[in-house]
């Protein structure tokens, strides 16, 4: 399995809604809950998140690649499908 670095800021209602998502997401599939998640507070790791290229949060890299950027607007159930191809993307 890859590890996942996931960009968040503390008090986002979409970060919050992404946790949400991931929790149902393993509750749902155990494979997932074995994956690795570094979640990295944009704020409190600047000299980490400047590294990556992206404008939303939260987002999620493989490798250095990103997988996912939530946008403006974006709902629960839509969020949740893009962290479960990231999750996918991470089992493969």
């Amino acid at each position: 399995m890859k590890k996942i670095t996931a960009f968040y800021l503390e008090g986002c209602p979409y970060c919050r809604q992404a946790r949400e998502a991931l929790k149902e997401l393993t509750s749902e599939n155990e494979n997932y809950s074995k994956i690795s998640i570094d979640w990295i507070e944009e704020n409190q790791q600047p000299e980490i998140s400047e590294k990556f290229d992206y404008y939303y949060v939260p987002s999620m890299f493989i490798e250095n690649k990103k997988i996912y950027e939530a946008h403006r607007g974006e709902k629960f159930e839509e969020c949740k499908e893009n962290i479960k191809r990231v999750l996918e993307a991470a089992v493969s």
